[in-house]
């Protein structure tokens, strides 16, 4: 049988059956994605203030460093150091890569009298910059009680910033039938919205709070800290090198190393791809299967289990190592996004659309995070 259909180039403009042939769909290409707002998650609870603040606290430092530029032979007894308060009396301690066993017997500000060889373990020469760790404390039967040793906890803060777009449409334009939209302003407000979230993520990554006058002021505009702000406990500089195994593993063993247990490392899609590398010499491909993996999507190191979050916001020589655990991005209460109509003096339809986020990051300061910059880029 032939073909009986109408074709529209028969038709031309006179088939009024005829209808604009527009899919129902926008295509959007620009980016919103927030990987690492969705690996946060939602906040534990809301800010009551726009200067938001936690406590910070650690337990005594067990260990200082040797601070004599020469360094002190097998026989020197009297041991200058960084912090000699980490030391008491009666202390067995031990230096780093050395197998000797030393007990204190005298304490004066940073300087130690110490037993060298304890116990019969064998004296070696002391470096410069050598760690000296604290095994334990051995107290004397029947003697009084130590002072107490005790750190004062430390207060943090960080500020709300304002994310704020508005959203004008004519009454006509939102009163019309469109293609693809079912209302104009709607959409709008959507489009705005993905546009405040990736704002709020890039300023949970690159933010600063400003120097002077952080709380805001009518000149000053309120702004929060973030991430490669707070995160200055372990900041390694890499003098761009290429990533590799080795740094990323020294770079998390450091963290760890400070008490922190980082369970997330967040970098762009340069180094991204130099994180799956990783499995390049060992990855195989099977005959059966038509689908080449390789991706590492998580990394399990010597130190923990690691979420690798790939998230374009990331500054391309840079990667982050999170403890996801430690961190919130938390709204001043009331005030996560929401749409304000305002007032109307015209024949428009118009509204804001505002919210008011901070970051709380503990232990940012003290190795609970970590940085990897100035990484090669190409």
């Amino acid at each position: 049988m032939s073909f009986t259909g109408k074709a529209t180039y028969d038709a031309g403009a006179s088939l009024p059956e005829l209808v604009d042939d527009v899919s129902d769909l926008v295509g959007l290409i620009s980016p919103f994605d927030t990987p690492l707002l969705d690996a946060i998650g939602s906040p534990r609870y809301a800010a009551k203030s726009t200067r938001h603040e936690w406590f910070e606290d650690q337990l005594n430092p067990n260990y200082s460093a040797i601070n004599n530029g020469a360094g002190y032979d097998d026989d020197d007894t009297s041991i200058v150091v960084d912090d000699g308060g980490v030391f008491r009396v009666g202390d067995l301690v031990k230096l780093a890569g050395s197998d000797e066993v030393m007990q204190v017997t005298g304490v004066s500000t940073n300087t130690l009298t110490v037993s060298r060889g304890y116990g019969g373990s064998t004296a070696a020469p002391v470096v410069d910059g050598q760690r000296m760790d604290v095994i334990g404390h051995a107290a004397l039967e029947g003697e009084d009680a130590a002072p107490a040793a005790y750190r004062a906890r430390v207060r943090k803060e960080n500020y709300s910033q304002i994310f704020t777009e508005t959203v004008t449409i004519s009454g006509s334009m939102d009163a019309v039938g469109l293609h693809a939209v079912e209302r104009e302003f709607d959409y709008q407000v959507i489009q705005r919205l993905r546009e405040l979230m990736r704002s709020l993520e890039q300023t949970v990554i690159c933010g600063y709070k400003a120097a002077a006058n952080p709380q805001g002021s009518t000149a000053v505009r309120r702004t929060m800290g973030g991430l490669l702000q707070f995160v200055t406990g372990v900041v390694e500089d890499k003098s761009a090198a290429v990533l590799t195994e080795d740094i990323l593993n020294a770079s998390l063993r450091n963290v760890w190393a400070r008490g922190g247990r980082p369970n997330a490392i967040v970098c762009n899609g340069f180094q991204k791809r130099k994180i799956s590398s990783f499995i390049q010499s060992s990855r195989r491909y099977e005959p059966e299967s038509a689908a080449l993996r390789n991706v590492v999507d998580v990394y399990e190191s010597d130190f923990g289990v690691q979420r690798v979050v790939l998230s374009r916001w990331v500054p391309a020589d840079k990667i982050l190592l999170l403890d996801l655990d430690k961190l919130q991005v938390m709204p001043l209460q009331g005030r996560s996004f929401f749409v304000k109509p305002l007032a109307e003096s015209g024949d428009f339809r118009k509204a804001q659309l505002i919210g008011e986020y901070t970051l709380e990051i503990q232990n940012g300061g003290d190795g609970g995070h970590g940085v990897i910059t100035n990484l090669a880029t190409s």
